[in-house]
């Protein structure tokens, strides 16, 4: 893949960069802004570099139409901030504001068009539709830049085929998510460790499959621990429970065992009456789940046992939380994640928290970043890559 420093000189051109700036939103205040920072660097670069740097992203899912409450206007006033420039946001995606907003750029000067999936064609399964989006967006730039690590195994017009209308370049986000998941797929140092949460088991069913074989011990908490649980026999009461997938589950445990890797599961749950920040609780064993209680954490022992099976570990890949860590009641087994991690690479190990809502949790519960290896800004992408799918936003800047 070509980087931005393979382009040559840029001043005074103009450089289209897909970022990442999906950030949650309460109302128009951004409540984590994690993104945002992450897609700084790469765009500061291109101003230092005397660029004309236009920003192409998205922000929730519109249904291919302006919505108000999906506009990009408060991450273009929280970029702004951050790169201490202004940065002019367009009215549109690729109409007349855009156009005009662009041709008024300096150099080292910053625009960002609007929401780009205001236009249905950004995410159109048409190609001929995607690539007349792509079309119009390359009449506003001379190179582009790929740094929306979030969006690279999406076939869109703004990820994938705006790559074959213009000089393409990664950006340094995503080559830096790249090169810490290859450090974590192609030969990674072990013991290999892998932790996986979050609400469904079947959103990790590939990666799951993927790495039975390859890892050395697979931790499974969160929602997705219940339909483990069931497999094995257990009543999980109303915890979150995937009833279609526990043929798949059992398959796996057993596929698992034959392969030596071993799978860790909670000895205990944090149980409660039900779904709520002040909900009452109580620590009860995995097997020993009541017919009316929710399993909304992992407990106290399954904390020491995950660390004990991580302290070791010479590379680790965590995704998903362990419990509802919004709620601070249970919210001590993503805190107990995090911290193993950390402890782990005092001692040398190499980890990766997974996007989406580990990083949320992270940042949440006021873990200082810099403590670990690579923290990761896609969530979905991250977990494609681990399943080893090929993705497009990537694979067409190997071409």
């Amino acid at each position: 893949m070509k980087t931005i420093d393979d382009l040559g000189d840029l001043r005074g051109k103009r450089v289209l960069v897909r970022s990442d700036l999906n950030v949650p939103l309460d109302g128009t205040t951004i409540t984590d802004d994690g993104r945002v920072r992450a897609a700084v660097p790469t765009i500061k670069k291109l101003v230092d570099a005397g660029a004309r740097v236009v920003v192409a992203a998205h922000l929730g899912r519109p249904k291919g139409e302006p919505e108000a409450k999906y506009s990009l206007a408060p991450v273009a006033t929280r970029l702004a901030e951050l790169l201490g420039v202004p940065v002019h946001l367009a009215e549109d995606t690729v109409g007349e504001s855009a156009a005009a907003t662009v041709a008024a750029l300096g150099d080292g000067e910053v625009a960002m068009l609007e929401n780009i999936r205001f236009d249905p064609r950004e995410t159109s399964k048409d190609e001929k539709e995607r690539g007349s989006l792509a079309d119009a967006l390359a009449t506003l730039a001379d190179f582009y830049v790929s740094d929306g690590f979030g969006v690279v195994h999406r076939k869109q017009a703004s990820v994938y085929d705006i790559a074959t209308k213009l000089p393409a370049a990664v950006g340094g986000l995503v080559l830096k998510e790249v090169e810490a998941l290859r450090r974590a797929t192609e030969n990674p140092e072990r013991p290999y460790v892998v932790i996986l949460g979050g609400s469904k088991v079947s959103d990790k069913l590939g990666v799951i499959a993927n790495l039975i074989g390859k890892a050395d011990r697979l931790l499974i908490g969160g929602g997705m621990v219940y339909t483990f649980l069931a497999a094995q026999g257990h009543s999980v009461g109303k915890s979150l429970l995937e009833q279609d997938q526990i043929e798949t589950v059992k398959g796996y445990l057993e596929l698992a065992a034959s392969e030596g890797v071993e799978i860790v599961l909670p000895t205990d749950i944090v149980v409660a009456d039900g779904f709520a920040a002040d909900a009452s609780h109580q620590v009860l064993a995995a097997d020993a789940i009541p017919d009316a209680g929710m399993g909304l954490d992992i407990g106290p022992d399954s904390c020491a046992l995950f660390a004990s099976k991580i302290t070791d570990a010479k590379t680790i890949v965590w995704n998903g939380p362990m419990g509802v860590f919004e709620f601070d009641a249970f919210a001590d087994g993503t805190r107990a994640i995090a911290q193993a991690l950390i402890d782990a690479g005092a001692n040398g190990a190499f980890s990766i928290v997974g996007g989406g809502d580990s990083a949320a949790a992270i940042r949440l519960l006021g873990f200082d970043e810099t403590k670990f290896g690579h923290i990761s800004t896609g969530g979905g992408a991250s977990l494609e890559f681990l399943e080893g799918k090929t993705l497009p936003g990537i694979a067409v800047l190997d071409d």
